[in-house]
């Protein structure tokens, strides 16, 4: 597991918010701290709650929300959903099926984010 810590700015139909967001190859889902909400998005209620396993062995936490949000990487901007994780350690974490699906790559050695240029030429081209 590995991790890399950036501003990121995200956007919901409320507005947009700068969090300070890890980059986090041993995270499952993309999650988001409840407190940051406020002035990005309502969140949506899920069907069933879920129960995930947290970094601690053995403790888990129950999500009963998720929102969809968009993010800025890169000048690059993406969407994905995001658990609403109560009492969340950070305030914001891209997961690794976030990561699978836009092809983000991460740079340790260079603590920086990179995105797949077939990606990058795909979004670009549907913003023309």
């Amino acid at each position: 597991m590995s991790i890399i810590k950036l501003p990121i700015n995200y956007q919901g139909s409320e507005g947009e918010k700068m969090l300070y967001t890890l980059f986090d190859s041993g995270a499952s889902f993309s999650c988001i701290n409840a407190d940051y909400l406020d002035s990005l998005e309502k969140p949506v209620k899920l069907f069933k709650p879920k129960e995930i396993e947290t970094a601690s062995e053995g403790h888990y936490v129950k999500i009963t929300h998720r929102v969809t949000l968009d993010f800025n990487v890169n000048d690059l901007t993406l969407s994905d959903e995001f658990l609403v994780v109560p009492n969340l350690s950070e305030e914001a974490i891209l997961g690794v099926a976030t990561l699978q699906k836009w092809r983000i790559k991460l740079d340790f050695e260079h603590d920086t984010v990179i995105i797949d240029p077939k990606i990058a030429k795909f979004i670009l081209k549907d913003l023309k």
